[in-house]
């Protein structure tokens, strides 16, 4: 059964990841419905917002290998540079074409007015604040660590 796709989902390490990137996943819908008084599911496969999916995915990865494998493994430490890569660049370059992304929307709606342009609007938001990236961190670390306890008791 090792062998198998099967044995996937019988891995403390995947459920934790996927436990993890749901659970950012399902908070920014309710974070959403909060804000804006309707349920939109569209949060369940968006980028940006609070808390970062991504970081509570790899940061939910990063600890169920730790807590299996050991924290002084070589797979360990590559888990946790992963994590910390997909990190900065959620903070940096993503935000930042988030940013670049707002300001062009504003530029083509300014020339709009005057020309004939076309409509689309890029994706403003791409990236996180440190903030958002942090909470996806908290996220991921205490589901590996939920999803480890329960793996104990079965």
């Amino acid at each position: 059964m090792n062998g198998s796709i099967m044995a996937l989902f019988h891995s403390e390490i995947f459920w934790a990841a996927f436990c993890a990137w749901i659970a950012a996943q399902c908070t920014k819908m309710a974070v959403g419905w909060y804000e804006r008084g309707r349920l939109d599911f569209s949060y369940l496969v968006s980028t940006g917002g609070m808390p970062s999916a991504h970081s509570s995915l790899v940061c939910g990865l990063a600890t169920a290998v730790g807590l299996k494998a050991g924290f002084g493994e070589p797979v360990s430490v590559l888990a946790i540079a992963f994590a910390a890569v997909t990190m900065f660049d959620a903070t940096t370059v993503r935000y930042a074409a988030g940013q670049q992304a707002r300001l062009l929307n504003e530029i083509v709606d300014e020339l709009f007015q005057e020309h004939h342009l076309s409509e689309r609007k890029l994706a403003e938001l791409l990236g996180h604040t440190p903030l958002q990236v942090f909470m996806g961190l908290v996220m991921g670390v205490l589901t590996a660590l939920l999803v480890h306890a329960a793996a104990w008791r079965f």
